[in-house]
């Protein structure tokens, strides 16, 4: 009886987590279509209060909150070494979407398939084969300090390389969603990981809880975090900027879990193995991706566009004497009827 008792509500753990990976999914889609035409030049501050004025943005984030809702729930009816890999799921579902709704006039093509299959399987699998365990409820401040200043490094380095120094400026639109997004995943690992410290005082009573600095910091954190998100939306393509968010994501809040609560992963020769092959995997499937043409089309590359596109482009780039190279021209030799003619 028990046994079926246990069945029952791991069936109930994997539908929900399947259905947060939906709401998830939904949430980047329609967020990354409200906020398509507000690319920034610079890191702003009011993108968020200019894209909340578009119902679907608005639709997103309603998403997003649905799905955070569902994996909770989920959580209390699996183990997080259940739930978290099925979360995974999330960047299949993205892509799902990409190949009904399309992405203009690229088409998903297998190999983007066989990318998002390899992230999606390899976070799966690092996650299950790991299964942080254990720890402590509350962690000491230091390590939070620690923690929060090198999040924040790795947040201030991404916007410095996406909107200040160096060619950051100057960097196609991919790359700087692709920057973004992996900024925004690790934030949103330290999320998680706040959200753990306030979750472990919530039988405490209203009156400690307000009297802790979780909930302030997650106001705060979670807001920039949201706002670093839609600046990542709105840089690139979806499939630049979500590997980030469904892959840093889990993997900063499982680092995270076991620096400040002192988790424990498996450590054993076969469960190490099996974790630096989930994760050569996911880099495998992030290398491929990064060469797909749902990625590359958007930054104008030549080989993506469609026949006439491509026919187009390479017109325009024969009638630009600037792209022309400067060795293009022959080197005249004397029997050239152009030399021929000219005398000293």
């Amino acid at each position: 009886m028990a046994a079926e008792v246990k069945a029952v509500l791991m069936e109930k753990a994997v539908l929900l987590a399947v259905a947060a990976s939906v709401c998830t999914a939904t949430a980047s889609v329609c967020q990354r279509l409200g906020a398509r035409s507000s690319q920034a030049a610079g890191f702003d501050v009011w993108l968020v209060f200019r894209l909340a004025r578009r119902p679907v943005w608005l639709l997103g984030v309603a998403s997003m909150i649905l799905g955070f809702v569902f994996q909770l729930t989920a959580l209390r009816f699996g183990a997080l070494a259940l739930v978290q890999p099925v979360l995974a799921l999330e960047l299949l579902f993205v892509f799902g979407y990409l190949a009904v709704a399309g992405s203009g006039p690229v088409r998903v093509k297998r190999r983007d398939w066989l990318a998002a299959a390899a992230m999606s399987a390899g976070i799966g699998m690092f996650l299950w084969l790991a299964a942080p365990s254990g720890g402590r409820r509350h962690a000491p401040g230091s390590l939070w300090l620690l923690s929060g200043l090198v999040t924040s490094g790795v947040v201030l380095a991404a916007l410095a390389v996406t909107f200040g120094f160096g060619n950051g400026a100057g960097a196609s639109g991919s790359r700087r969603a692709a920057v973004l997004g992996a900024a925004t995943g690790i934030s949103w690992g330290f999320v998680a990981a706040v959200i753990k410290e306030l979750s472990s005082g919530l039988g405490d009573g209203p009156g400690a809880i307000f009297s802790s600095w979780p909930p302030y910091v997650l106001l705060v954190v979670g807001a920039a975090t949201m706002l670093l998100a839609s600046h990542a939306l709105a840089a690139g393509p979806l499939a630049a900027s979500q590997p980030g968010f469904t892959v840093l994501d889990p993997l900063t809040a499982s680092l995270l879990g076991v620096f400040l609560f002192g988790e424990h992963i498996r450590t054993g020769a076969a469960d190490l193995a099996g974790e630096v092959l989930a994760l050569a995997i996911i880099v495998a499937g992030a290398s491929a991706l990064s060469h797909s043409c749902l990625i590359l089309a958007e930054d104008g590359h030549r080989s993506c566009l469609p026949g006439q596109d491509q026919e187009q482009a390479r017109r325009e780039q024969l009638r630009d004497p600037g792209d022309q190279p400067a060795a293009s021209t022959r080197h005249r030799q004397p029997q050239d009827p152009a030399v021929k003619g000219a005398g000293p």
